[in-house]
C-alpha cells in the first residue's frame, strides 16, 4: 500500500514538473513573440520613415513623391487593425516608384542620394526578415498551444492567441539587387 502511494506521488510530481516546464516554455515563446513584434514594428517604422524622408527630399519627381509620401504617412499612422494593409500599400508604392533602376540611379546621383538609397535598400530588406522571425515565433507558440495538455490545464493563462503579421513585403527589384555596405 505504501509503495503504491509513493509511486503515485512520484508520478504526480513528474507530471507537475512536466506541466511546469511546458508552461515555462510557452511563456518564453510569448516573450519571444513580444520581442520579435517590437523588432518588426521598429523595422516597419524605419522603412516608412526613410521612404517619407526620401519623398520630401525633392530628389524624386512630384508624382512619385506624393505616392510615396502618402503611403508612408498612412503606414506610420495606421491603427493596429489596418496596419497590415497600410504596410502592404507602402510596399506597393515602393515597387511602383523604384520598380526600375533608373529611378534608383536618379536618387543616387542627387546630393546625399547614395546614402538615402543605401538606407532605403537596407530598410526594405530587413522588413521581410523581421516579419519572418515574428511569424516563426507565432507558429511555434500556436503549435504548442494546440496540444491538449496546454488546453486542458490552461497553461497559456490569459495570454491572447498569437497572430501572425501578414503583409506584402516584396521589395522593389531595383533596391533588392543593390549591395549594401
Amino acid at each position: 500500500m505504501t509503495a503504491t502511494l509513493i509511486w503515485i506521488l512520484v508520478a504526480l510530481v513528474v507530471i507537475g514538473l512536466y506541466l511546469s516546464w511546458t508552461a515555462g516554455r510557452l511563456d518564453r515563446l510569448h516573450a519571444r513573440i513580444d520581442a520579435t513584434r517590437a523588432a518588426l514594428d521598429a523595422q516597419l517604422l524605419r522603412r516608412a520613415s526613410v521612404a517619407q524622408e526620401l519623398a520630401t527630399s525633392g530628389v524624386l519627381d512630384p508624382a512619385a513623391s506624393i505616392v510615396l509620401y502618402e503611403a508612408a504617412h498612412e503606414a506610420r499612422q495606421a491603427e493596429e487593425e489596418q496596419r497590415e494593409v497600410a504596410e502592404s500599400e507602402l510596399s506597393q508604392a515602393l515597387r511602383a516608384v523604384f520598380g526600375e533602376t533608373q529611378q534608383v540611379e536618379a536618387v543616387r546621383a542627387a546630393p546625399g542620394g547614395e546614402e538615402a538609397a543605401r538606407e532605403l535598400a537596407q530598410a526594405v530588406r530587413r522588413v521581410p526578415m523581421a516579419r519572418r522571425f515574428h511569424n516563426d515565433a507565432v507558429r511555434a507558440a500556436r503549435a504548442l498551444r494546440r496540444h491538449r495538455k496546454v488546453r486542458w490545464f490552461r497553461l497559456a493563462g490569459h495570454a491572447p492567441f498569437p497572430m501572425a503579421f501578414e503583409m506584402d513585403d516584396e521589395p522593389p527589384a531595383a533596391l533588392a539587387d543593390r549591395p549594401t555596405s
